[in-house]
C-alpha cells in the first residue's frame, strides 16, 4: 500500500497539548450515532484546518445545519493536537528553494503570506477572545555552525535582493548573538515576530464555535471512501464511513498527512512522516524571572534543528526535533519511515535532552531535582509535499471536492489564511479572490510539472 495512501492510526499516543485538554465537551461528540444521510457540505477533518474552514463557512452566511464534520480520532485528534506549539512564519529562508522551483515573484508571495498569517491569527484570537494561550513574541534562527549561518545569509540577501521586506528582521553575530539569545554555541541568529499557541485550544475553540452553532461533528467516525452519487444524479459525493453514508453537494479534504487515502491522485505528492515533541519540566534557571520569552529554532543545518518554546502559563518548556537528522538512526516499516504514531522514539528523545542540555548549558539536568526534566514524549504525524507548499482548491475531475492539506509541519504559518481561501472557493468565488499565492493550487498542471522536477527541501 502507498504509504499516503492508509487512515490514520486509531490508537495514537497522547501529546502534551491532548493530555491537558482532555475535559473538552465536544472530544468524542457523536461517536456511535449514524451520520446524516445527507448534508450539503462535508468537511474531513477536524483539525484547525477542517475547523476553520466549517468556521469561515459559516461566517459567509452558510446555514449550520448544512455542515457535517468527520473526523477519523478524537475531535482535533491529528497534527493540530500534535505540534511544537509554534505560530512561526518564515521570513526569508525558504526563498531560494522556492524560486528554483516557482520562481522569485512566486517566492516573494510565499513568504508575505506567511507574515500575513501571523498578523491573521493574532486578529481572530483577540477578536473572538480564543482562549488557546497565544503568546505574541519574537523567535531566535539561531545558527550553530559556521556552515549553515553562511547558507542563512545567503537566503536573507536573496530575498532581500529581490525586493523582499526585511525590515523587521534583525541580525546579530558573534558574542551578540550569543547574549541576545542566550546560546553559548551560536555563530549568528536572526530575530522576527512570532508567537505561540495551545493549539489543542485553538482547534476545541474552533470546533465549539462551530458545533454551537448547529454544525454537527462526528468523531470516530473515518470516511473510508468517496463515489458518485448513483440515486440523485450528477453533482453529489456518497461519503462512505462505517456509521452510514452522507451524500453531499461539496467535500472539503481537511486531512493533511493523509489525503492521500481518499485522493489518491495525490499519493506521489504528499509523504507523511512522523514528527517528535517533549515537554520539560524546568529547573530553575528557567522558572520564575528567567522564563524564556522567545521562541527558537535552533539549527544545525537545514534539516538537523531543534525547535523550543516556553508555555508563559506554566513554565512548561516544549522541545521539538527535526524530522531528519543525521545524527539518528531511521526507523521504517517495510523500507519506509514510519509513521506510527502510537508510540515515541527513546533515541530520538535522549538526543534532545541530551542537545538542549549542551545548548544551553544553564539547564543543569545533572542536578535536577525529582519532577524537573523530561515530562513527556509523544509523536504525531506531518505531511511533507513535494514542493513544500499546501495543496489548496477543487481537485480537477471531481467536482464539488475541495482540498486543503498538505502543510510540511508548517500549517500554523499557513492555515489562516488557506482555509479562509479554500470556503472561498467551495462557495464559487474565484482564486484571485482568496489573496493567496498562486502556487497552492491544486492544479492537474501543477502535479505534472512535480513529477518531471527534482524539488529542493526547505523543511
Amino acid at each position: 500500500m502507498p504509504q499516503g495512501n492508509a487512515l490514520p492510526n486509531a490508537s495514537p499516543s497522547l501529546s502534551y497539548w491532548q493530555r491537558t485538554t482532555r475535559s473538552f465537551a465536544h472530544l468524542h461528540a457523536n461517536n456511535t450515532i449514524p451520520v446524516p444521510t445527507s448534508a450539503r457540505y462535508v468537511v474531513i477533518g477536524s483539525g484547525i484546518a477542517g475547523a476553520l474552514t466549517a468556521f469561515e463557512l459559516l461566517e459567509a452566511g452558510v446555514n449550520a445545519e448544512d455542515v457535517v464534520i468527520l473526523e477519523a480520532r478524537e475531535a482535533a485528534g491529528g497534527a493540530s493536537s500534535r505540534n511544537a506549539g509554534h505560530v512561526r512564519p518564515d521570513a526569508f529562508r525558504g526563498f531560494t528553494a522556492y524560486s528554483k522551483v516557482h520562481g522569485a515573484e512566486q517566492a516573494l508571495k510565499i513568504i508575505a503570506n506567511e507574515r500575513l498569517v501571523l498578523q491573521k491569527v493574532d486578529e481572530f484570537i483577540t477578536e473572538h477572545a480564543a482562549a488557546c494561550d497565544f503568546h505574541r513574541t519574537t523567535t531566535f534562527d539561531v545558527c550553530m555552525t559556521p556552515d549553515f549561518a553562511e547558507y542563512e545569509a545567503a537566503s536573507f540577501n536573496a530575498y532581500k535582493n529581490a525586493g523582499g521586506d526585511v525590515s523587521h528582521v534583525k541580525y546579530y553575530t558573534g558574542p551578540e548573538a550569543q547574549a541576545k539569545t542566550n546560546v553559548p554555541g551560536a555563530v549568528a541568529a536572526y530575530e522576527w515576530p512570532a508567537g505561540s499557541s495551545h493549539p489543542a485550544k485553538l482547534a476545541q475553540f474552533l470546533l465549539s464555535s462551530v458545533v454551537s452553532r448547529g454544525v454537527r461533528l462526528f468523531t470516530f467516525c473515518p470516511a473510508i471512501d468517496i463515489m458518485r452519487s448513483s440515486d440523485a444524479g450528477p453533482g453529489l459525493w456518497d461519503v462512505n464511513t462505517a456509521r452510514g453514508t452522507v451524500m453531499t453537494e461539496k467535500v472539503i479534504h481537511c486531512t493533511n498527512a493523509h489525503a492521500a487515502f481518499l485522493l489518491p491522485l495525490l499519493d506521489d505528492y504528499i509523504t507523511p512522516n512522523r514528527a517528535q515533541a517533549h515537554s520539560l519540566i524546568p529547573t530553575a534557571a528557567f522558572t520564575g524571572t528567567n522564563i524564556l520569552q522567545n521562541t527558537f529554532s535552533l539549527r544545525y543545518s537545514l534539516h538537523h534543528f531543534y525547535s523550543l518554546i516556553q508555555r508563559q502559563a506554566d513554565g512548561t518548556l516544549i522541545l521539538g526535533v527535526s524530522r531528519s537528522n543525521p545524527t539518528l538512526s531511521k526507523e521504517t516499516i517495510d523500507g519506509r519511515l514510519s509513521t506510527d504514531d502510537s508510540k515515541y522514539n527513546e533515541e530520538i528523545a535522549s538526543d534532545a535532552l541530551s542537545s538542549f542540555g549542551g545548548i544551553f548549558p544553564d539547564y543543569g539536568a545533572n542536578g535536577a531535582m525529582h519532577g524537573e526534566g523530561l515530562d513527556h514524549a509523544w509523536t504525531g504525524i506531518i505531511a511533507m509535499t513535494a514542493d513544500s507548499l499546501p495543496f489548496v482548491g477543487e481537485v480537477e475531475g471531481f467536482p464539488g471536492q475541495f482540498v486543503c492539506a498538505g502543510f510540511n509541519g508548517h500549517g500554523m504559518a499557513r492555515i489562516f489564511t488557506c482555509a479562509p481561501g479554500v470556503a472561498k472557493l467551495v462557495l464559487g468565488k474565484q482564486w484571485e479572490e482568496t489573496g493567496l499565492p498562486e502556487c497552492f493550487q491544486m492544479s492537474k498542471e501543477r502535479l505534472g510539472r512535480l513529477s518531471s522536477q527534482a524539488v529542493p527541501s526547505v523543511w
